[in-house]
């Protein structure tokens, strides 16, 4: 149907049907009145067909001598690796076969665990204090030299009073700690300020 549509010649009709016969592509063009092949012209849409790049009378090898003067032919030397302990091991099995578990394991864990929480000392509440109050100091100078300023100034303000009270506390529990220091090494105290 769709080639009498297209009003094609007989001819054409015979080539195309033809091609769908033998399974091989159909034609972009097809002449009306030769019976012989067209020559391919390759239009600019088509992908490039690729041709098999002939290979030169000379064969391009290397001769053996260079292969062997080159690293082809060296291997690897063997580089031994760290042995197990095979007292550690048999003591292991043992304790594994024993109690079920493996207690070596646990004891190294354990002392690990504890030397890390060791090594670690607590973080000074106050001088984390300092720290946050002086990024919320910067962050509202980096929105105000954007222009959002006006925007987050209350909100950081807060916070920073919220954390200048916070130290104010600790502050005063610092104090009130140095003064039972002083007065439990001096019990006399000073006479005469009434305060302390």
């Amino acid at each position: 149907a769709m080639m009498e549509e297209s009003k094609l010649t007989c001819f054409q009709r015979r080539y195309l049907m033809d091609c769908v016969k033998r399974g091989t592509t159909l034609p972009l063009q097809c002449h009306p009145t030769s019976s012989k092949e067209p020559a391919p012209a390759a239009p600019a849409f088509s992908p490039p067909v690729c041709q098999p790049r002939r290979l030169s009378a000379k064969p391009h090898l290397r001769p053996a001598k260079v292969c062997q003067a080159g690293d082809a032919y060296t291997r690897e030397k063997f580089k031994p690796r760290a042995r197990r302990d095979l007292e550690k091991e048999k003591q292991r099995l043992q304790n594994i076969l024993a109690t079920g578990k493996d207690v070596v394991e646990h004891k190294v864990k354990q002392t690990l665990v504890q030397t890390k929480e060791e090594e670690t000392p607590e973080p000074d509440r106050f001088e984390e204090l300092v720290n946050e109050v002086q990024e919320r100091r910067e962050f509202l100078a980096e929105m105000e030299a954007l222009g959002h300023g006006k925007k987050y100034q209350s909100i950081i303000l807060t916070e920073i009073s919220q954390k200048m009270r916070e130290m104010e506390i600790i502050d005063k529990k610092r104090t009130e700690d140095m003064r039972e220091i002083v007065t439990k090494d001096f019990p006399d105290g000073n006479k005469s300020d009434p305060h302390l």
